[in-house]
């Protein structure tokens, strides 16, 4: 159900960013007191007065959404028709009528805002990578074309414009994950899998050779197909689960048409928050997007 209620009324905005921010109580942004009292109102947002440090703030302040000149509703529709429906920014600069530039830069302030993931896993875990598409968009323009690099068959690299990104599927506790990753060696795998609560974590992968050395650590028991060899289940081995979690990756990433590097970790965090909210009703996946952000 689409929250129209929120994107017609920036009072009615005010009102769910208020309700967001101090669901546990209001606090100082700049102190971190809490005591704050109400002091007045700045347009449509409450305003108070900290007694601890003696500065006044409002429900905007020190949020991605302060000094901006998008009202919140417009700030709102942005950030759920980016999250719900994957719409480009093409798009929503037609809907709102207003520049590329503007609304991209509140995309990606958006995206910049979500926290990284906190990966610990129960097991057994599936683990896989898939290399996507991304340059340096926008930027260096004096430099050679990289549609050759990047139309390049097979595994790819950070360097090469196409970085890999890891997709991990714990059975255990159904949580998945999309994490990009410089390279995909030995290292990058251990350290997305350390944290995990079994002392022997069962990990399911595919012949790639970095995941080899796995089966040499007693933290980890490895069971493995060959997709070489044409094999892509053998009971409860397979990472089909990844797989098919990384296509809906691909599919979130391309109505962006190559995301910049510098830019995937952000763009696949919000990718991670859209899962969380997939099936929320509108109002309720609002909110939680609204969450995510402050």
């Amino acid at each position: 159900m689409f929250p129209l209620s929120r994107f017609v009324s920036e009072s009615a905005a005010a009102d769910l960013l208020q309700q967001v921010r101090w669901r546990d109580g209001v606090e100082c942004p700049r102190c971190r007191s809490d005591l704050a009292v109400r002091n007045g109102s700045y347009r449509e947002y409450q305003r108070y007065l900290c007694k601890n440090c003696g500065r006044t703030f409002n429900d905007k302040t020190g949020t991605i959404f302060a000094h901006s000149k998008l009202s919140l509703k417009e700030w709102y529709f942005t950030i759920y028709v980016f999250l719900r429906f994957n719409t480009s920014i093409r798009q929503i600069e037609a809907e709102l009528d207003l520049s590329y530039r503007t609304v991209r830069r509140r995309v990606e302030r958006f995206a910049s805002a979500l926290d990284a993931p906190s990966i610990t896993l129960s097991g057994p875990v599936e683990i896989d990578e898939v290399y996507v598409s991304a340059g340096l968009k926008g930027r260096e323009r004096d430099q050679e074309s990289r549609s050759h690099g990047l139309s390049t068959r097979g595994r790819g690299s950070y360097d090469g414009d196409k970085p890999p990104v890891f997709t991990l599927v714990d059975r255990g506790s159904d949580d998945r994950y999309v994490v990009p990753a410089k390279s995909a060696d030995e290292s990058a795998i251990r350290l997305l899998l350390a944290d995990h609560d079994e002392e022997s974590l069962t990990v399911y992968t595919d012949g790639f050779r970095a995941y080899e050395p796995l089966e040499e650590d007693d933290a980890f028991s490895r069971e493995y197909v060959v997709h070489g060899d044409g094999e892509y289940a053998d009971g409860e081995v397979h990472v089909n689960t990844c797989e098919s979690h990384a296509s809906l990756t691909r599919r979130w990433l391309s109505p962006h048409r190559g995301v910049s590097k510098d830019k995937l970790t952000p763009y696949l965090r919000a990718f991670q928050l859209r899962c969380e909210l997939y099936r929320k009703p509108g109002d309720e996946a609002l909110k939680h997007a609204l969450d995510a952000a402050l």
